[in-house]
C-alpha cells in the first residue's frame, strides 16, 4: 500500500473517531440535567431534596474516580470495549435508578453506577481522540469537551419532554436506553490511537513520554494537580450555588437568581470553545494563566464590591468562562508538559481533583459558615496557582537523563 493511501486511510479514520468521540460525549455529559430529577424523586422517595440531590455528589466522585482508573482498562481491552462497556453500564445505572425505592439504592444506581460509567467513558474516549490529533489538541480538545457541555444542555430538552409525557421511572428507562445506543455508536466509530513517535522536529515535552511513575517524581506535576484542583474548586462550587448567591448576597428574586444557569451555561461554553482554540495559538500554560485571571475578577467581585444583578451575573460568568476553558486545555497541557502516550493515566490521577474540588468547597462552606470564607479560601488558592503557572517549566530531558545516569 502507497504512502499516500495509508495517509487517506488514517486520516479517514480520525475523523470518525472525532466524530464518534463527539457523539459519545454528548451522551455522557446528558447527566449534568440531574437537577431536573430531584424534586420528583424527592417525592417519590419522601425524603429532602438535599439528601436526593447527594446522589450527584457522589456521581461527580464516581466519575473522577472511574476517570483516572480509565487508562488501566484501555490497555486491557481497548477503547472501543470499554465504551460500549460503559454505555451498557450507564443504561443499568438508569433501569436501577428508574426502580429506587429508598436513598441507598439511589445513591448506589444513580451515584456510584452512573458515575463510574461516565468517567470510565469520558476521559479515556476524550484522550484517545487528542492522540489522534497532535498538531490540534487544544481544537480537539474544545470539540469534544464542549459535546459533553452540549449534552448537558440538549438533554435538559429532551428530559424535560420525557417527564412530561411519561413517569419518572420510564423517563430514566428511556434516557438509559438513549444514551447507550448514542455511546456504542460512538464506540464503533472509535480507533485507538497509534503511539506517538518522537522525531526531530518535536519539543523537548513530546519528545518524552512520561509513565505515571515517572511524572509523579516531577514536581510540575503537583503543581499541575493544585491548579487543576482549584479550577476545579472554584468553578464547581459557584456553579452549584450560583442561584442561592444571587437569593443571599445581591437580593435577588428567585426567578431572576435563575437566570443564573443560562449565564453559566453560555460562559462555560464560550470558555471551552475561545481558550480551547487559543490553546493551539499560544503557550498552553500562558492560557491557564489568563484563566486563572479571569476566575480572580469574579471573586474579586463576589468578595470585594455591592453586588447588583448586572455584577453578579458577570461575577459568576468570569469564573464558568475560566472553569470551562480550564479543563478544555488541560489534556492538551499535561501532554505538553508528560507527553501524548501515556495521557489518559497521567491525566487521569490528576483528575481525581475534579471529584475532589466537587466537595471541597461544599465542606469549607459547611464547616465555617456561609459564602465569604469559601470565597476567601478560593481566591487565596487562585493567586497560588497564578504564581506556580507563570514560574512553572517543562520537565527538563537533560535532568532526567542525569538521574538515570546516576542510579548507572
Amino acid at each position: 500500500m502507497s504512502d499516500t493511501n495509508t495517509k487517506t486511510i488514517n486520516s479517514n479514520t480520525r475523523w470518525f473517531t472525532l466524530l464518534g468521540t463527539v457523539i459519545t460525549q454528548l451522551a455522557l455529559g446528558s447527566v449534568y440535567t440531574w437537577s431536573l430529577f430531584n424534586g420528583q424523586l424527592s417525592e417519590k422517595l419522601d425524603q429532602p431534596i438535599s439528601r436526593v440531590a447527594f446522589s450527584f455528589g457522589l456521581l461527580s466522585l464516581g466519575l473522577a474516580v472511574a476517570s483516572s482508573l480509565a487508562g488501566k482498562l484501555q490497555d486491557k481491552f481497548g477503547v472501543r470495549n470499554v465504551a460500549i462497556g460503559a454505555g451498557v453500564l450507564m443504561a443499568i445505572g438508569f433501569f436501577l435508578t428508574a426502580h429506587s425505592n429508598n436513598l441507598i439504592m439511589l445513591y448506589l444506581s444513580a451515584g456510584v453506577l452512573v458515575g463510574l460509567a461516565d468517567g470510565a467513558g469520558y476521559l479515556m474516549t476524550l484522550s484517545n481522540c487528542v492522540k489522534w490529533f497532535p498538531e490540534r489538541k487544544g481544537l480537539i480538545s474544545a470539540c469534544a469537551i464542549g459535546s459533553y457541555g452540549l449534552g448537558s444542555l440538549g438533554f435538559k430538552f429532551i428530559c424535560t419532554y420525557l417527564l412530561s409525557i411519561y413517569t419518572l421511572e420510564n423517563t430514566f428507562i428511556i434516557w438509559g436506553c438513549l444514551t447507550m445506543v448514542m455511546i456504542i455508536i460512538g464506540a464503533m466509530m472509535m480507533t485507538e490511537a497509534p503511539k506517538q513517535v518522537a522525531n526531530a522536529n518535536t519539543n523537548q515535552a513530546d519528545s518524552k513520554d512520561f509513565s505515571l511513575a515517572e511524572a509523579v517524581r516531577k514536581p510540575q506535576y503537583w503543581m499541575l494537580a493544585l491548579m487543576f484542583l482549584t479550577a476545579c474548586m472554584s468553578g464547581l462550587y459557584v456553579i452549584g450555588v450560583a442561584k442561592d448567591i444571587g437569593q443571599g448576597m445581591v437580593h435577588l428574586t428567585a426567578s431572576t437568581a435563575a437566570n443564573a444557569v443560562t449565564v453559566i451555561a453560555i460562559a462555560n461554553l464560550s470558555g471551552r470553545l475561545v481558550l480551547g482554540i487559543l490553546s493551539d495559538k499560544m503557550a498552553r500554560i500562558r492560557v491557564i494563566s489568563i484563566a486563572q485571571v479571569v476566575s480572580l475578577i469574579g471573586m474579586s467581585i463576589l468578595l470585594f464590591t455591592n453586588m447588583s444583578e448586572v455584577t453578579f451575573f458577570a461575577s459568576i460568568a468570569c469564573v464558568a468562562f475560566s472553569f470551562g476553558g480550564t479543563i478544555t486545555v488541560y489534556p492538551s497541557l499535561v501532554s505538553d508538559f508528560f507527553g501524548l502516550n501515556n495521557l489518559t493515566k497521567n491525566y487521569g490521577l490528576l483528575y481525581l481533583g475534579f471529584g475532589i474540588g466537587s466537595v471541597l468547597g461544599s465542606l469549607i462552606a459547611s464547616l465555617f459558615g456561609g459564602f465569604i470564607i469559601t470565597f476567601t479560601v478560593i481566591a487565596v488558592l487562585l493567586l497560588v496557582s497564578l504564581c506556580l503557572s507563570v514560574t512553572i517549566r517543562l520537565p527538563s530531558k537533560e535532568q532526567e537523563v542525569r538521574v538515570e545516569l546516576q542510579h548507572v
